[in-house]
């Protein structure tokens, strides 16, 4: 099995040619992308550069192409809260009591 490890410059620059190509599919240039997403040219290519782009630029960019799908699958739904587990095994396990030696005299 050959795992791949990509560091985070690498999801960066995969990220930014994603949308890169998403841009070109949709024929719009750098400028029309940023006035749709509501940020800066400087946003945009540094989005498709992947050289450090905010998540919120990141969002709104997704957004333009429809890619809420995809944001809402990176925060999968918590059907069960971890402390609410925390607190029910607490219920369940009965007190442990410590007991002390006593000394016999």
């Amino acid at each position: 099995m050959n795992i791949s490890v990509k560091s985070t410059t690498d999801y960066e620059i995969l990220i930014g040619e994603q949308f890169r190509r998403l841009r070109i599919a949709a024929e719009l240039d750098q400028i029309q992308l940023a006035n749709a997403a509501n940020v800066s040219l400087g946003a945009i290519k540094n989005l498709e550069k992947g050289s450090g782009s905010s998540l919120k630029t990141l969002i709104r960019v997704a957004r333009v192409f429809n890619q809420e799908k995809w944001l809402e699958s990176l925060y999968p739904l918590t059907t069960v809260s971890p402390m609410q587990i925390l607190r029910d095994q607490k219920l369940n396990k009965p007190r442990q009591r410590v007991y002390k030696t006593r000394k016999v005299e």
